[in-house]
């Protein structure tokens, strides 16, 4: 969980540093910077995570990989945004401390529990085993497979 909660952070001051960058020297709009800021902190992300907190459980190819990681951290996105909508527009709380708890806040908390089960389920998820098994997230054999020795990749 430490590797990550540091790849997320990475990826987080990359997001904002660059966001912060586009909107103002950049010259760029809001939209253009938050879509160009978040591609470059997935990417942090994802070369975080694949090289650091879940290296060696890879799955499918890079692709397939960032394809997954990509959608699983534009839901976490669109959590924040919920969360936001919904505080603002829905509830009327719209202070701009009321917009930073709800996105920051509630939203990003809601959003980092589903890009971490996102990220460890469908992006990395169990490693197959060498004999063609699927190991499971404890880096066992799945059940069913006899008393064998187990496989701890």
């Amino acid at each position: 969980m430490l590797g990550f909660a540091l790849a997320g952070g990475a990826a987080y001051a990359v997001d904002l540093g660059l966001f912060v960058w586009l909107r103002g020297p950049g010259g760029a709009g809001p939209l253009t910077a938050k879509a160009l800021s978040f591609l470059a902190g997935c990417s942090v992300a994802y070369a975080g995570n694949a090289l650091g907190a879940y290296r060696g459980r890879a799955r499918g190819g890079r692709a397939r990989r960032f394809g997954a990681f990509f959608a699983v951290n534009l839901a976490g996105a669109l959590v924040q945004l919920a969360c936001l909508g919904f505080s603002h527009y829905v509830l009327g709380c719209t202070s701009a401390r009321a917009d930073v708890v709800a996105g920051a806040g509630v939203g990003m908390a809601l959003a980092t529990a589903v890009r971490f089960w996102g990220t460890r389920t469908l992006v990395f998820g169990s490693a197959p085993h060498p004999d063609g098994g699927a190991a499971d997230r404890a880096g066992v054999r799945a059940a069913g497979e006899g008393n064998r020795p187990t496989w701890t990749g």
